[in-house]
């Protein structure tokens, strides 16, 4: 049974959010303030934690910054900042101090219990991952395939239209690196990069990536939190420091218009420039909510299009490359 810990100055939302996940077999703890929540985590470690962001005396962004100077790295106790008062700055800044998730009130039971069994189920397999590295001295002999394999299904499978994707961006991945010269332990890499880039995609409501009309500003803002926030999730892993570059900067553009961080050029890290070639390239060639597969044709002349804005020239060349070569238009969702 999963251990909650729910810290609110309102009793009506302890009262609610404890009602809601204890009929889901969730042991729930209420606490009213975030002393509260310091003092006891000093003996107690709970499975998760929703912390209220406006509360009087200490806020949450305090709290949580509190919290972190208690646990130790690598032990942390993940929490989801509860508000119905979020910007795109605030979560920006909660994000940046180590919460995984924000969830609004007032609750809607099912997005409550989604959300924080995604979460639940997140750290469990990155714990997983963790656990199976440090149980081998060679950090990518003992990743277990399988492992990375079923987050990536665990992230696609929040978007009924994008199954296998990660899978397929890894793949396209590794081939434009093994073309490029990546030796077979670089291909290795990116094609590990390229299974969890969308990692952080766990924190991005299900109605938004599944809406099949056109996203509003404030719900394409909060789309564009994944990248960071995939990276805060995988850079938990240690002996593999090179892991979060994919999902950290696939969404960066080479003339510098792209996201987070707004790179250009080789300032962007170069997995991440082929990643998002075959992450764009799986995105045309994919069933959407609102579109087909694209035709090639069409396809590759986004691709040559994107050549010096979108994309790296000299990878988005190679994707060329092998756009050309597959005569029969296989290499796109089935």
């Amino acid at each position: 049974m999963n251990w909650i810990v729910i810290v609110d100055d309102d009793k009506s939302n302890l009262l609610q959010a404890g009602e809601i996940l204890s009929r889901h077999n969730m042991r729930v703890t209420a606490l009213r303030s975030g002393s509260a929540l310091l003092n006891y985590i000093g003996s107690n470690k709970p499975d998760l934690i929703l912390l209220d962001i406006r509360m009087p005396e200490m806020d949450g962004f305090e709290t949580l910054k509190r919290l972190r100077e208690k646990m130790t790295p690598g032990e942390e106790i993940p929490v989801i900042f509860l508000t119905g008062y979020d910007t795109p700055e605030s979560e920006t800044y909660g994000l940046s101090l180590g919460a995984m998730d924000f969830i609004r009130k007032p609750f809607v039971a099912e997005v409550l219990v989604l959300r924080v069994r995604h979460i639940l189920e997140l750290v469990r397999l990155q714990r997983d991952l963790s656990a199976e590295v440090r149980k081998k001295t060679v950090a990518y002999e003992s990743l277990s395939l399988h492992l990375v394999q079923t987050l990536a299904e665990t992230i696609d499978a929040k978007d009924s239209y994008t199954n296998g994707h990660s899978v397929r961006v890894a793949e396209y991945s590794r081939e434009i690196a093994k073309r490029f010269g990546y030796d077979r332990k670089r291909q290795d890499e990116i094609y590990m990069m390229g299974l969890l880039h969308d990692v952080g995609k766990i924190g991005v409501p299900d109605t938004v990536i599944n809406k099949p009309g056109k996203l509003t500003e404030e719900e394409f803002e909060s789309i564009k939190i994944h990248p960071e926030l995939g990276s805060h999730i995988l850079e938990k892993i240690i002996e593999m420091p090179k892991l979060k570059i994919g999902a950290h900067w696939h969404h960066e553009h080479y003339d510098g218009t792209g996201y987070p961080d707004g790179l250009a050029g080789e300032d962007i890290p170069e997995e991440a420039r082929i990643i998002a070639v075959a992450d764009a390239y799986d995105a045309m060639t994919s069933h959407r909510s609102y579109r087909e597969v694209l035709a090639q044709e069409t396809v590759r002349k986004e691709v040559e299009n994107g050549k010096g804005t979108q994309f790296d020239p000299v990878f988005a060349e190679i994707m060329l490359e092998m756009i050309d070569e597959d005569t029969e238009y296989k290499m796109h969702e089935s």
